[in-house]
């Protein structure tokens, strides 16, 4: 193949790790900084709310418009849109009353969720038109771009944890919009050609799938992003603050790196296993076969929160010993969740074809926010009505739920030839 889309692809995956490092820290940032300031387990849920509503109206309509004028314009779009709302969030005032905060960090969180999901987008629909055709040359392309992202994504919790605590809060945000305003003017200078730049025939309409693999994974989409996000939003790490901090200030800041470095190394071993997924999954000698392996691995995954549910419920109170089966249980959860989200990455882009690929990468990324939008509001909510058991036993739900979905997947029928 020739330079020009491995360039592309190099260019894209470098704005798509710049845009994760921030959602990262931003994210840590917001939830450990109104936790610290008294904010409730729904209260912090309630941040993040807009942020996955966003995400569901963004990825129907970011679809349509990439198609209609190109992936480069949806990738800057989403690049310079997390610059301002970093730069609105340092405007927060901390004389402000709990529900004026909560609105305002939801509005600036709504700007970001719109952001991600328009890189997000742009990023995973050009791997389809820039990989190798033939053999596993998609899945390791785009397991290497979404393994990579995620490993970026849990560097960015740490370093969210550690300027809350070495810096403060506002000095941290400005920092980053600062950092990600070159980034995006030094990719925008340096993209190479090789992506599209659109289709005057484009209609909205055409978002909406009516293939029947695309929708099934789409349903699985949902509940596996759900059962992640009900634990990992609000419910872990308020548990884990509530085992490791006297509520003095260095005891706050012991557990926020605690906190933050847990948190970066899950979504680090998740991106890594996401990379590596080709390889466990055989998929250079298996190729379709490959759709049938999504319930088995769903159906794993299962079994984890399930587990950690009873274990917790048995063990009546927070000790040293559950707290290290904990990380250990959701170190596991993680390995099996990343093998499950890489396969599903693969499968959305190996079921469409390169006509409808951002409409079809679109609405799935919509049921993509959509879960992760019901697992935070019942993060928040499992939490505070029955503690981490609530939090995992519904997760365990989900992951069956997840599981159901996928079962509902069938093999492509040939093209002709």
């Amino acid at each position: 193949m020739s330079d020009r889309p491995l360039a592309a692809y190099v260019a894209v995956t470098a704005a798509y790790w710049a845009f994760m490092l921030t959602d990262g820290a931003l994210r840590m940032l917001v939830l450990l900084h109104f936790h610290t300031l008294g904010f409730s387990p729904v209260q912090l849920a309630y941040l993040f709310v807009l942020y996955e509503i966003a995400g569901v109206i963004t990825n129907l309509s970011a679809g349509w418009i990439a198609a209609r004028f190109g992936l480069t314009s949806t990738l800057y779009a989403g690049l310079g849109l997390q610059v301002v709302a970093l730069l609105a969030l340092a405007q927060l005032n901390p004389d402000w009353a709990i529900g004026a905060s909560v609105v305002f960090v939801m509005l600036v969180q709504g700007a970001s969720g719109v952001a991600k999901d328009l890189a997000k987008m742009s990023s995973k629909s050009a791997v389809k038109l820039l990989a190798p055709k033939g053999g596993d040359g998609l899945f390791r392309w785009v397991a290497m771009l979404t393994g990579s992202k995620n490993a970026v994504k849990g560097v960015g919790f740490l370093l969210g944890a550690a300027l809350l605590g070495l810096a403060g809060f506002v000095p941290a945000v400005l920092g980053m919009a600062a950092i990600l305003a070159l980034i995006l003017v030094a990719v925008a200078l340096k993209m190479p050609g090789g992506l599209p730049t659109g289709r005057k025939d484009a209609k909205f309409s055409e978002v909406l799938s009516k293939n029947r693999n695309i929708n099934s994974l789409s349903f699985a989409r949902v509940f596996l992003f759900g059962a992640r996000d009900v634990w990992f939003v609000v419910g872990i790490p308020i548990y884990f603050y509530a085992v490791l901090s006297d509520g003095t200030e260095a005891g706050n800041r012991l557990a926020f790196f605690t906190i933050g470095s847990f948190m970066a190394v899950w979504i680090i071993l998740y991106g890594a296993v996401q990379a590596a997924a080709p390889r466990l999954l055989k998929a250079k000698t298996r190729g379709a076969a490959l759709i049938h392996d999504a319930r088995r691995w769903a159906l794993a995954l299962a079994v984890v929160p399930a587990l950690l549910t009873v274990l917790v419920l048995l063990a009546g109170e927070p000790a040293p010993w559950l707290t290290t089966t904990l990380v250990a249980g959701l170190l596991v959860f993680g390995a099996l969740f990343a093998v499950n989200s890489a396969l599903h990455s693969y499968l959305i882009l190996a079921l469409t074809d390169e006509r409808r690929v951002t409409m079809d990468v679109g609405f799935y990324y919509m049921a993509n926010a959509a879960g992760r939008l019901i697992g935070t509001v019942l993060s928040g909510a499992s939490y505070q009505l029955g503690g981490l058991p609530a939090c995992l036993g519904t997760a365990a739900v989900m992951v069956a739920l997840s599981a159901w979905g996928a079962g509902k997947l069938r093999s492509p029928a040939p093209q002709p030839a």
